[in-house]
């Protein structure tokens, strides 16, 4: 069965039990009738996935992961912050009269900085520093910059990406990546299937540009909640019967991060529940 199910099932599980309940507390998020969304929450959540044995995607209900995938690209390969060149409306409720989200994620991921006397963005700083000087321990991206924060339509959540390659002797002589995302929050309901998937793929395929292969994956979740509107659903969801992952791969003819499509992340044998539509989402 899919580890990722297991382990959002335990996350859940532990958050429900053993949570602290915001209720009655002042707090920023609310719901689209401007009820405040009060959650319960856990602090530090840290979940391991080794990519070399399955996919983390959770069967308990489907992941859009072709969708993510084109989420992942328009942040770190598009570098945008218009919502004209993501093909799924995920942000709409933080765009603002241009169409865009202002100066956040895609945004801060392709502004300039001075490196090696060159110019360069966050994506190409890891690409380069992956292909040569792989074992170094700067490899790594933030997009959570101060500067950004008044003039962005939100604060990112998943913000931070550190890379960290490994020799582990292969019979093929390649190396093996592995990466740690931090995030300051995250909804368990809407969210967690969907970074664990899309920032999974992220590193395969810059694992795959440098010709290594992906490993770990470790997601620390500094604030794992679910929203009080969501209890219900994630209680429905933890008596789901669960399958086992999906084989998920890259195109093998892609060398180059910035040719990869949503179409060159090949997905099989992904068997899963039922969808739960119409989650209210607090913004």
């Amino acid at each position: 069965m899919s580890y990722a199910d297991k382990v959002f099932k335990a996350n859940c599980i532990d958050i429900l039990e053993n949570g602290t309940d915001t209720q009655g507390q002042k707090v920023r998020p609310h719901w689209e009738d401007g009820t405040p969304a009060y959650t319960i929450k856990k602090f530090c959540i840290v979940n391991r996935y080794d990519l070399r044995k399955e996919f983390p995607a959770m069967t308990l209900r489907p992941v859009g992961i072709k969708t993510a995938t084109d989420e992942i690209l328009w942040i770190w390969q598009k570098k945008s912050n218009k919502l004209a060149d993501l093909h799924s409306h995920i942000w709409d409720q933080w765009k603002d009269d241009k169409n865009e989200i202002g100066t956040a994620y895609g945004y801060t991921a392709g502004e300039p900085f001075m490196f090696k006397g060159k110019w360069t963005d966050q994506t190409d700083y890891v690409r380069y520093l992956l292909k040569n000087e792989p074992f170094s321990r700067r490899i790594m991206t933030n997009l959570y910059q101060f500067k950004n924060l008044a003039t962005g339509r939100l604060d990112p959540c998943a913000y931070s990406v550190t890379f960290n390659v490994t020799d582990d002797k292969r019979p093929d002589g390649k190396l093996t990546l592995n990466m740690i995302l931090k995030q300051r929050s995250q909804d368990m309901m809407v969210a967690n299937g969907w970074n664990v998937c899309q920032y999974a793929i992220f590193g395969m395929m810059l694992a795959q540009e440098a010709g290594m292969v992906m490993g770990e994956f470790v997601h620390v979740i500094e604030d794992a909640h679910i929203y009080d509107r969501h209890v219900p659903l994630i209680k429905e969801m933890l008596t789901r019967e669960e399958y086992p992952a999906p084989e998920v791969s890259l195109n093998p003819n892609i060398t180059n991060f910035y040719d990869f499509t949503p179409d060159d992340v090949i997905v099989k044998n992904y068997v899963c529940g039922e969808q739960i539509k119409n989650i209210p989402v607090a913004i």
